[in-house]
């Protein structure tokens, strides 16, 4: 009996402080209250007291736990770049008034300079992605800009709150140098923690459009999940985004599984000179919350682009499949269909005058 008491007083002692870790460590961000939980209890999006998905959105198709494990701890794949990256250390020149470039900077974070403003997209400079910096999955490679390089950055866009898309040292890094964040609704509850400032956050639901100056970045459809707790998954949103300057257009695709929103995205803002699309970290027993390559170009097409930069591959291990997988899958399926580029971590990719098609991996 006294054994009991004493594992019983452990336990309760474990919960108290994870409770209390929760709580009090500020990259698992915060909760949603006040005004700003009235404004998403009266979104479309927010049914049951959850944000849902427009199609049912499973995590994990059922029955498929075992194999997930199994995947997890005997997977033979070379999840891993067996070689280094190669990485470029690009000069970023002054933005120009016209035209539209971007630079991988790694995973989904991509810096675009569109009509004379410069946008990232799902930034992450830290080493790992995870509320923690001594553990969680650690970068393959490191960011071919410092932070401190980009000069100055006026939008950031933010996808959906997941670490490996929405980290705390990188929001704050840029939230001080004045860039102003475009999120999904209650993402602004974690950024509002973290110090940003209400002028510097913007919080859309999908078809939302908000302005900065010119440039119009407009929050859409999306079919994945958030949280970063693990007791708040769906409690807030997440989204795909248009970004549409005077001259041009670019699509984000952040985290998604595909759906048929991509068509009426086309159809409604389209055609795109530049789609920024995920085509790693998908598997067989999540295939409703990431597509895989053939998926991604098949997006593309729906979101009528004109140019391809796939992202989300090659910087962290998130996934049960060969690192390189993804562009090999790629390059197979999109070769002859789309236009599309394979740039290394740095490279410049000038929508005017693309890079050619290169198996750097």
């Amino acid at each position: 009996m006294k054994k009991l008491r004493i594992t019983l007083l452990l336990l309760i002692a474990a919960i108290v402080v994870i409770a209390v870790f929760l709580r009090v460590w500020p990259a698992f961000g915060e909760r949603i209250e006040g005004e700003r939980l009235a404004r998403v209890k009266a979104s479309p999006q927010w049914r049951d007291g959850k944000f849902r998905n427009r199609l049912v959105t499973r995590t994990m198709l059922p029955g498929t736990l075992g194999k997930t494990l199994r995947m997890q701890f005997f997977g033979d794949e070379v999840r891993v770049p067996p070689i280094a990256i190669p990485v470029q250390h690009p000069p970023v020149a002054p933005r120009a008034a016209e035209g539209l470039r971007a630079i991988w900077i790694g995973h989904a974070t991509v810096l675009i300079d569109i009509d004379g403003y410069r946008v990232l997209t799902d930034p992450i400079w830290s080493e790992r992605c995870s509320p923690v910096q001594w553990a969680g999955p650690r970068r393959f490679h490191p960011p071919p800009l410092a932070l401190e390089d980009l000069g100055q950055v006026d939008a950031v866009v933010i996808s959906h709150d997941h670490y490996d898309h929405l980290d705390m040292h990188t929001v704050q890094s840029l939230s001080a140098r004045g860039a102003t964040f475009f999120v999904p609704l209650g993402v602004g509850a974690h950024l509002e923690r973290w110090g940003v400032p209400a002028a510097q956050r913007k919080e859309l639901d999908w078809n939302e459009h908000a302005r900065l100056r010119d440039l119009e970045i407009i929050a859409l459809p999306s079919r994945h999940f958030s949280g970063r707790r693990g007791t708040d998954a769906y409690e807030t949103l997440w989204a795909t985004w248009a970004i549409v300057g005077p001259s041009h257009r670019v699509f984000f695709s952040g985290d998604t599984g595909w759906f048929d929103a991509f068509g009426d995205i086309g159809r409604t803002l389209g055609p795109f000179d530049l789609t920024v699309i995920k085509i790693g970290a998908y598997g067989p027993t999540w295939p409703e919350i990431h597509v895989n390559p053939e998926e991604a170009i098949a997006m593309h097409l729906a979101v009528r682009g004109k140019l391809m930069l796939p992202v989300h591959w090659g910087t962290f291990n998130l996934a049960y499949h060969d690192w390189n997988e993804p562009p090999e899958r790629l390059v197979k399926a999109a070769t002859g269909k789309i236009a599309f580029v394979t740039p290394r971590p740095g490279d410049v990719v000038d929508v005017r005058r693309p890079p050619p098609v290169t198996k750097w991996w």
